[in-house]
């Protein structure tokens, strides 16, 4: 068998300014990435309310379980097939943050947008998980899904930006109100203020392209050198004479 490893370079596009704003994408446990628009991946997008990627958790489960009994059993053979199962899960997780970074990209270049995401940098010492959702957070690679989405966002010309995750879930992208009990429920949102009722995780999204829109709005600002600014009027003032007059 022959093998042949060709490496190619490719030019890199500039990025294209996002005419209609930004692509927002929510990731979680209970479901894998959520976007603005309310389609839930990997799976194809589900039109009316939130489906959930209930066969996703239900296959990492039942694996959960079965390296549990080999761990247990501890034999060589044991062993051997716990080494295949660990290399088959990672393919698994690779294939289906492939699926999900294409559909963003994707779906962003077919609309003409940007892509915001979560900075979830270290979001497993900060997040606070039900005990039978901690094995997913600490398993899941949410890194690896960001890497994939901003190499496939670079070789397509569009923008790609992180944004500050706190309070996504909790704040209303439509009158702005932030507050804990606009979350009745896990998978629930209802504005306090406004009225505002959606999935939890639809709302994040739609939170997530807002931000990304303004931080685009903040790097793009000019800088207008006419304006008052506390720094210049501290630096042009002469240096306080060190003796008396």
């Amino acid at each position: 068998m022959w093998l042949l490893q060709v490496t190619l370079t490719l030019p890199k596009p500039a990025a294209r300014e996002p005419a209609n704003g930004f692509l927002g994408v929510d990731q979680g446990v209970a479901n894998l990435a959520v976007t603005s628009d309310g389609a839930v991946l990997p799976g194809p997008a589900q039109p009316g309310p939130i489906q959930g990627n209930g066969h996703v958790r239900a296959l990492r489960a039942r694996r959960h379980r079965q390296r549990r009994r080999l761990q247990k059993k501890g034999t060589p053979a044991a062993r051997r097939v716990l080494r295949r199962l660990s290399g088959r899960e990672h393919r698994m997780m690779t294939d289906l943050n492939h699926q999900i970074s294409k559909y963003v990209v994707r779906e962003a270049e077919r609309t003409g947008r940007g892509i915001a995401l979560e900075d979830l940098q270290g979001i497993r010492g900060r997040a606070r998980a039900h005990r039978l959702q901690r094995r997913t957070l600490h398993s899941w690679a949410f890194a690896q899904n960001i890497e994939f989405t901003r190499y496939k966002a670079a070789r397509a010309g569009i923008a790609f930006t992180l944004v500050d995750p706190a309070y996504t879930s909790q704040a209303c992208p439509e009158c702005g109100w932030t507050s804990r009990a606009n979350r009745p429920a896990r998978g629930h949102f209802a504005c306090t203020r406004c009225g505002l009722a959606g999935h939890a995780d639809h709302i994040a999204a739609r939170n997530i392209a807002q931000r990304g829109v303004a931080g685009r709005a903040v790097v793009n600002q000019p800088h207008a050198t006419g304006l008052p600014s506390a720094r210049r009027d501290r630096e042009s003032k002469p240096p306080a004479s060190a003796g008396g007059s």
